[in-house]
């Protein structure tokens, strides 16, 4: 996963936050009681079938940018895609230079579902698991390469659950899936100092974008670590910053499909991750990602670590999530 810094560093930063998140955009609950009945929820997630392919992902082995095993997930992600009858499904590739000089070939996969579809929706995750366990406990491990469970393999599990609903029913929108490289590979001392360090896969997509400016998706939706034990969901600050119409949104749904202890309608952290660049590109995204643990009061206490795996991840966790998202598509209008 990328950086991550608490507003909290800085006093006027925490200011900033607490004046610039807010609970809605009217400042009201998202939802009342009767309303939680409201949503449409005619299309069911499936979460076992989301846990198996986060599985099949982990069992890969860590998907580190230029490895055999990142390819093998590029193309698994593909065929699946392909599978469930996303049209155009196609790799994009190319070579980016992390900040430590290493050149890396990359590949991101990309899918479009009812492709004639005029309004679209962009939906997104990072499949590679970061080379070093940096924030692992004990220190011979921190030059080991994650299992990234839940930071990677969980989104893109979510999503590839996604597209097999999408394949039995088709939505009333276009919605294009986007599974990128390269996001796990930055700078981890200093954060804010080497924000473009992160996301390489991404800054490449968004510098090759495959759309003309007029026919961009009206928004987009980042999942990053969906899948940890008892995870909730905040709302991320750089989202309520650049789209905050479509935090309110997902969280109404989530509120409305029963999911409102699960997506906290309070200010969470100050995360750089795909959705920053793809915001700069001209598509409103938001993040649904952990990022006020418990625990920590940051990331899930196995982020960067060896422990990122299958034993973390909650179907449960996904369920909620998934069926947010589904929720989501099947409620938009064309």
């Amino acid at each position: 996963m990328d950086s991550y810094k608490l507003m909290g560093c800085l006093a006027g930063a925490s200011m900033l936050l607490t004046l610039g998140c807010k609970a809605s955009a009217s400042g009201e609950s998202v939802s009342s009681e009767n309303e939680a009945q409201s949503i449409s929820q005619t299309v069911k997630f499936n979460s076992d079938s989301a846990y198996s392919y986060v599985e099949k992902q982990v069992a890969m082995g860590p998907r580190v940018p230029g490895s055999d095993a990142s390819a093998n997930c590029a193309s698994y992600i593909a065929s699946e895609l392909r599978r469930h009858g996303a049209d155009s499904v196609r790799f994009q590739k190319g070579k980016v230079k992390a900040f430590n000089g290493d050149i890396l070939p990359i590949i991101n996969v990309m899918g479009a579902f009812n492709p004639l579809a005029r309004r679209r929706i962009l939906l997104a995750a990072h499949y590679d698991s970061r080379p070093w366990a940096d924030s692992d406990p004990t220190e011979e491990n921190r030059l080991l390469p994650i299992p990234g469970a839940n930071d990677g393999a969980s989104g893109v599990g979510v999503l590839l659950e996604v597209a097999r609903q999408l394949g039995k029913s088709a939505p009333g929108i276009g919605v294009d899936m986007l599974f990128v490289d390269a996001e796990d590979y930055g700078q981890s001392s200093g954060f804010s100092n080497h924000d473009e360090s992160w996301c390489l896969g991404t800054q490449y997509w968004a510098e090759n974008m495959p759309y003309a400016s007029d026919s961009l998706p009206a928004y987009g939706i980042l999942l990053d670590m969906v899948g940890g034990m008892g995870a909730k969901f905040h709302r991320e600050y750089f989202s309520d910053r650049s789209a905050p119409d479509i935090v309110d949104k997902v969280w109404s749904v989530a509120e409305k499909s029963g999911f409102g202890e699960r997506f906290v309608n309070l200010p969470g952290g100050v995360v750089v991750d795909d959705h920053v660049f793809i915001n700069k590109a001209g598509i409103p995204t938001i993040d649904i990602i952990e990022s006020k643990n418990d625990e920590t009061k940051t990331f899930p206490p196995v982020w960067h670590t060896i422990d990122d795996d299958m034993d973390y991840i909650d179907a449960a966790t996904l369920k909620a999530v998934g069926q947010t998202v589904v929720n989501v598509i099947y409620n938009e209008k064309n």
